[in-house]
């Protein structure tokens, strides 16, 4: 029995198109993944090669962010705003903790190194 062009193209060709497919998207997948992955990884080293300082600042702001992910889970991430001496501004990654014992107004030593939270020491009042 003679194969007809239904059968050339179901068997044949859709299969190969599926599967090119298939591989760019996976290739694709996997070059954002690397992308995403080498700049925490650059991040994470740039912090570690920064020194540790420690500088009187002011709680300007605080802010979350709330994810949702697939499967209804959600994540949330902490920032907190500080104002230095100088009057310049930065905002960290705290935990959730630490934002909810942070309070917008207070004063204190502020530790960091890069862009990673050490702590904060709240002056008495």
């Amino acid at each position: 029995m003679k194969a007809t062009r239904v059968d050339d193209f179901m068997f044949g060709t859709f299969p190969g198109i599926f599967m090119t497919i298939w591989w760019i998207l996976f290739i694709g997948f996997m070059i954002i993944f690397m992308v995403g992955l080498g700049r925490n990884i650059k991040q994470w080293k740039k912090n570690n090669d920064s020194p540790r300082l420690i500088v009187n600042a002011k709680i300007v702001g605080k802010r979350n962010h709330v994810s949702h992910h697939m499967h209804r889970s959600t994540s949330t991430d902490y920032y907190v705003t500080f104002e230095v001496e100088s009057g310049d501004r930065m905002e960290l990654e705290v935990s959730g903790n630490e934002y909810g014992m942070l309070v917008e107004g207070d004063e204190g030593n502020l530790s960091f190194q890069g862009t990673r939270y050490l702590g904060f020491d709240r002056n008495s009042r």
